[in-house]
């Protein structure tokens, strides 16, 4: 027996295909409420899948780490970029 086909506006991000695109923006739901909502669960899917696990390791932590750091350069890096130290000659 085949599946049931899934109707865009309940696919991941991941399964939909270009094409789809538009139509699949269209049927997110872009309130306050629903970007709250997203984001509560982007975090527990993140939590599930690299904190709260069995056996875990340092992996999930030093991601968020990193992901800290790069984000925190990049706001910053106009800033480091003129403080450098430049050679007239």
């Amino acid at each position: 027996m085949a599946d049931r086909p899934v109707p865009i506006a309940e696919k991941r991000l991941m399964d939909v295909k270009l094409g789809e695109l538009g139509t699949w923006l269209g049927g997110r739901d872009f309130t306050p409420n629903g970007l709250i909502s997203a984001i509560r669960r982007g975090h527990d899917r993140y939590y599930n899948k690299y904190i709260n696990v069995k056996k875990g390791g340092i992996g999930g932590v030093a991601m968020l780490l990193v992901g800290y750091v790069a984000i925190s350069y990049i706001w910053e890096y106009d800033h480091i970029k003129h403080d450098r130290w430049r050679k007239y000659h």
